[in-house]
């Protein structure tokens, strides 16, 4: 379900076993563009009593293309890496938590559109919700989406909520 934020709409989104979302994952980038995405998040899961799963992927192929990295750099790169994303993550979850909503922070690794569907298997997400820029045009079609491609091949539903 690929559905744009419209506030009046607040009809109970089925989860893809078709029983209750028990489980949300939120897809961040970390931009301003997820922040409407964030609120649509939360408003669902106060509304489910779900957990709300908060994930940024990143892409380490990214870092290696640079070149050559030995081994020991590349591993003390990632560690230190993915600690500065979960303290990035933090005031999400505690945003989340403030409203009562069982929250965790996720740092998922790889192509981005994989490590979402991915997590969101392995969490068995009922809906998977995140922010797109909308773009259009020759942009989108030079940058991809991210968003378009989690939505062809997720295992549930999907709702993106475009940044304002």
């Amino acid at each position: 379900m690929d559905a744009e934020l419209n506030p009046t709409a607040a009809a109970p989104l089925p989860a893809s076993s078709g029983g209750p979302i028990s489980t949300i994952l939120f897809a961040t980038d970390l931009s301003p563009a997820s922040d409407r995405a964030f609120e649509e998040a939360r408003r669902l899961a106060r509304e489910f009593h779900a957990e709300l799963v908060i994930a940024h992927a990143y892409d380490p192929s990214s870092v290696l293309a640079l070149g050559y990295i030995p081994a020991h750099a590349y591993l003390q790169w990632e560690d230190e890496f993915r600690a500065s994303l979960e303290q990035k993550l933090g005031p999400l979850v505690e945003a989340a938590r403030r409203d009562g909503i069982e929250a965790r922070a996720a740092v998922l690794s790889g192509h981005p559109e994989q490590a979402i569907i991915e997590a969101a298997e392995r969490e068995r997400a009922g809906i998977i919700l995140m922010g797109t820029h909308g773009r259009l045009g020759a942009s989108r079609f030079f940058l991809g989406s991210v968003a378009s491609r989690v939505i062809a091949t997720a295992p549930c539903p999907v709702m993106t909520v475009r940044a304002q």
